[in-house]
């Protein structure tokens, strides 16, 4: 038995069957009639067909057509929706605080990963290990979680992120150096 070869959409990353859920229909097709055009032909040309005929056998007002545009309104709805979404991914900040505790005691926050679909549990679990150090989820004062690591690793968890998660833009990480100011006398 040979193994079934699966072809995925260049837009919404999902195989061909499932593009419609996607809520990227037009840009799907686009991308298969421009990528694929035989497999564009055999899929949407008789899709064509068959929706051609059941907007023939509807009965009652209309054509079958307020039916199509009411599914073109939500897909352009839901992609307006992600583009939005993205946009707000693309402008956000991950930032990567070292923190002067007492004397030459310092740690390290990092905040804003879950803005990048990062599970912070994982996250801490993988600096805790890597850095052989505790790290923690926390709520911070403005009551949004943020990663804290005992111990002065900002470098090493910007190459840690870079590494792991290759989603989040490297232009979007902003490393901080925060110190105490000394109490004067």
């Amino acid at each position: 038995m040979e193994p079934q070869h699966v072809l995925y959409c260049g837009v919404c990353t999902m195989p061909l069957e499932f593009c419609e859920f996607s809520g990227t229909q037009e840009k799907c097709r686009e991308w298969l009639k421009d990528n694929h055009e035989e497999l564009y032909e055999e899929i949407y040309e008789v899709q064509t067909l068959t929706e051609k005929l059941e907007t023939t056998t509807v009965t009652g007002e209309g054509d079958g057509k307020s039916d199509r545009t009411f599914v073109k309104d939500k897909s352009a709805k839901l992609e307006a929706k992600l583009e939005r979404e993205n946009k707000k991914k693309m402008s956000s900040k991950v930032m990567i605080k070292r923190v002067e505790r007492t004397k030459r005691k310092r740690i390290t926050i990092i905040h804003g990963l879950e803005i990048f679909d990062v599970d912070l549990k994982k996250a801490a679990k993988l600096f805790a290990n890597k850095f052989a150090c505790g790290a923690s989820v926390a709520k911070n004062n403005q009551n949004q979680d943020e990663i804290v690591v005992q111990g002065d690793f900002s470098d090493e968890v910007l190459e840690l992120i870079m590494a792991n998660w290759p989603h989040v833009p490297e232009e979007n990480v902003e490393c901080v150096d925060e110190k105490k100011e000394k109490k004067k006398k």
